[in-house]
């Protein structure tokens, strides 16, 4: 099956060659098509990927100015080939863990019925890039978050659900999952461990006052929409946001 991995870029030379080698070394498990969005970085990201794609093809680069990371996600679906029957998503400081699409694609190939399956995410403040597994020392959650790269969309699902919100600075991914969730796709919660999240000061989401304001936003949203349209679906028993109040940044 072609899975299309869109991965959007900004100033993470230090960390996007180690989440592009994560997702190559799954070639196996699918047809891979990595869809870089570099968002006009000021360093060597582009290059850093175009080191790459000499020896793997299945990477695309597409370079734009900076215009955020919500609009740069719209590129790579616009960018999606005609024959991508899955989507999924990796930051580009983040780590897809061995085995994962082995796990979930399998899902799909099983049930040609499934539209989307959601995964667990670790938490990670280290991770040993040659391994491309957390630090032995590192301190780690894993929960069901609300994180794009947990999930895998059938090609009809991302049709269905549209565009990312570009009204959204951040917790796109939040309002782009809570309206997939909300019109009741035939999914799955694997136990998968779908994505090392990495921890680090240059995390957008260490922007605590906007990342608040923002997936307030998403939430009320949701709330407005499935107020106006009863057959939406709520969201409950999914993202279990209560545990990472154990989580702390060393």
């Amino acid at each position: 099956m072609k899975l299309s991995v869109i991965m959007p870029v900004y100033n993470r030379e230090r960390y996007v060659v180690p989440a592009l080698r994560s997702l190559l070394r799954q070639r196996d498990a699918a047809d891979l098509d990595i869809i870089v969005i570099d968002d006009g970085s000021t360093d060597g990201s582009a290059d850093a990927v175009r080191s790459m794609i000499g020896e793997s093809p299945c990477i695309r680069l597409f370079q734009q100015q900076n215009a955020g990371v919500t609009r740069a996600r719209n590129t790579g679906l616009r960018l999606l080939k005609p024959d991508t029957e899955l989507v999924s998503f990796l930051d580009s400081d983040d780590i897809s863990p061995a085995g994962r699409f082995e796990a979930d694609v399998e899902l799909f190939r099983k049930d040609p019925g499934l539209e989307l399956s959601y995964s667990r995410m670790m938490l990670v403040d280290k991770i040993d890039d040659e391994r491309l597994e957390p630090a032995a020392d590192s301190y780690r959650i894993t929960v069901r978050g609300i994180h794009l790269s947990s999930a895998i969309f059938s090609r009809r699902l991302v049709e269905r659900i549209g565009w990312f919100d570009e009204e959204f600075a951040q917790a796109e991914d939040t309002d782009y999952l809570l309206r997939g969730f909300e019109i009741g796709p035939r999914y799955v919660l694997p136990e998968t461990v779908a994505l090392y999240y990495r921890r680090h000061p240059g995390n957008m989401t260490k922007q605590e006052d906007v990342q608040s304001r923002e997936f307030l936003r998403a939430i009320y949203k949701s709330m407005k929409r499935r107020r106006a349209n009863p057959s939406l679906r709520p969201i409950e028993g999914i993202f279990e946001l209560d545990k990472l109040t154990d989580w702390r940044f060393m």
